[in-house]
């Protein structure tokens, strides 16, 4: 009988959920105007010029601009860091794609049937991170 490797426990397991996700700006101004006006994200808190909070469901997305990370080779303009993805009901996700039109954001690709069973709708904000909204169908 083969003998199962054992498993170190690590301190990570206690890891249960994501509390907060930060994008890095390079233009605060623009991506604040972004997430407010067009993603009409509530506006959490604001800690300070450079760090701009919204509250979505039992997470924070923040709004930062780099400070432990200043010194990094900043990310290529057009070239997307991260790609957030936000749920909602299939009927909206057709909602929100009238809506980004109406406010002039171009869509990476129209509400689309996805084999895996998402119905998925992509675009940019300002600085070019990836977004999607989707719903499971």
């Amino acid at each position: 009988m083969a003998l199962q490797p054992v498993r170190r426990q690590s301190p990570f397991n206690a890891i249960r959920v994501i509390d907060y996700t930060v994008i890095f700006v390079r233009d605060m101004a623009a991506m604040r105007r972004f997430y407010e006006d067009v993603l009409a994200f509530p506006l959490s808190r604001e800690l300070s010029p450079n760090w701009i909070e919204y509250r979505l469901g039992s997470n924070t997305l923040a709004l930062a601009r780099p400070s432990r990370t200043a010194s990094d080779a900043p990310t290529p303009v057009g070239s997307a860091s991260l790609q957030l993805a936000f749920k909602v009901s299939a009927a909206e996700v057709d909602a929100c794609a009238d809506e980004l039109v109406r406010q002039g954001v171009a869509l990476l690709s129209p509400p689309t049937n996805q084999p895996f069973g998402h119905r998925t709708l992509f675009f940019r904000d300002p600085d070019g991170n990836l977004l999607e909204v989707y719903a499971e169908i």
